[in-house]
């Protein structure tokens, strides 16, 4: 695969996932990300059952090389301002005020290399009142609408993956890339900086669009009702989603596929705003009738005529399914535990996909080569 980024240096100090994302997105555009880790324990999210490579950790790690520096320590801090000289980009996702502490504040990395592009990712931004406050994903999540997207008001429950965490880390490494171009022509680099609440706002633009343009504030169903989306539960167990939007013909085509053709005239079927309006009757309807069939045989029906649809997948069902391996989704790389598989970064360059992937670093292993210990 082509590697837009090689010959870019990135020094990433960031913990947990935020700025671990954003490092490992650029890894895997070709640059060379260099993990700095404090010594002996390492990035938080390595600890798992008396371990230091968690699943976790090796999520956000791939593609990396790490080195052990603790920036308090003379030393550490003179061999890290030796590799500032030589790097393009720094990441750090420390609460306000701790990257000064340790030595690695914008101001003194960008006086020792003004070339650099300095990544600051925070939770609530470097000011203003929740500055202090610490942000995780759930924080994030909530404090920027989008977690009452996704709760079901009848149970509250957070559900889902870390979706902020690794938003912010996607828009990090967006910032940087449109700052490396940049320094290309005036040869100076630039403190990027973002939150995840800024992040998190911005991801949930469509949201805050119905608010500021109709007064309208969403809901956890005003989405799917609108887009007209359903998941049933087959006589399998299996479950199928459907997303059948605004065309005539999908609904055509789904009242064939499940063998009610005079579907379309009843009240809470009759046009697409009636649908909107009775979406819970148009689910007591479905429901029963999902029920009676196992998914595979649905999934023929539906195929057959064209209407949008999905099984709902598990990791497992998708790494083992047809599209995986079509797309060659997973990617695997040998490591000192042996074979490590992922999912491949989704770019292609001039057809070209990512076709293998070097696992993430054990603490330390670098150290040697970087730094001659």
């Amino acid at each position: 695969m082509a590697k837009p980024l090689s010959g870019i240096r990135v020094l990433d100090m960031g913990t947990f996932i935020t700025g671990p994302a954003c490092g490992m997105l650029l890894a895997d555009l070709g640059a060379e990300v260099i993990k700095v880790e404090m010594p002996g324990t390492g990035d938080p999210f390595r600890a798992f059952k008396g371990d230091l490579y968690s699943p976790h950790f090796q999520t956000y790690n791939r593609g990396k090389k790490s080195v052990e520096l603790n920036t308090k320590e003379a030393a550490d801090l003179a061999a890290f301002d030796a590799l500032i000289k030589t790097a393009d980009v720094f990441i750090q996702n420390f609460r306000p005020g701790v990257a000064t502490r340790l030595g690695v504040g914008a101001e003194r990395l960008q006086g020792i290399n003004p070339r650099l592009v300095y990544a600051d990712i925070s939770g609530f931004g470097n000011d203003g009142p929740w500055k202090d406050r610490p942000a995780f994903d759930t924080v994030a999540q909530a404090s920027t609408g989008f977690l009452r997207l996704l709760v079901n008001p009848a149970n509250p429950r957070v559900v889902g993956p870390a979706i902020g965490d690794a938003v912010t880390g996607f828009y990090a490494a967006y910032g940087i890339l449109a700052a490396l171009y940049e320094r290309e022509k005036t040869g100076k680099g630039r403190r990027v900086e973002t939150s995840m609440f800024e992040a998190m706002c911005h991801f949930n633009l469509d949201d805050f669009t119905h608010y500021l343009s109709e007064n309208e504030v969403m809901g956890p169903s005003s989405r799917p009702h609108v887009s007209q989306s359903y998941v049933f539960q087959c006589a399998d167990g299996g479950w199928i989603a459907l997303h059948m939007s605004s065309p005539p013909k999908f609904w055509e085509n789904l009242a064939k596929a499940v063998g009610q053709p005079d579907m379309l005239q009843r009240p809470e079927f009759a046009s697409r705003p009636a649908r909107i309006a009775n979406y819970e009757g148009v689910v007591s309807f479905l429901a029963p009738i999902f029920a009676t069939r196992p998914r595979p045989e649905w999934e023929e029906r539906l195929v057959r005529l064209e209407v949008p649809h999905s099984p709902v997948y598990s990791s497992k069902e998708v790494v083992e399914g047809e599209l995986a391996a079509h797309h060659n989704l997973v990617v695997e790389g040998e490591g000192p535990r042996g074979t490590f598989r992922t999912i491949r970064n989704p770019i292609r360059f001039d057809g070209e996909s990512q076709t293998s992937v070097t696992p993430p670093p054990e603490l330390g292993a670098d150290n040697a080569e970087i730094l001659g210990r």
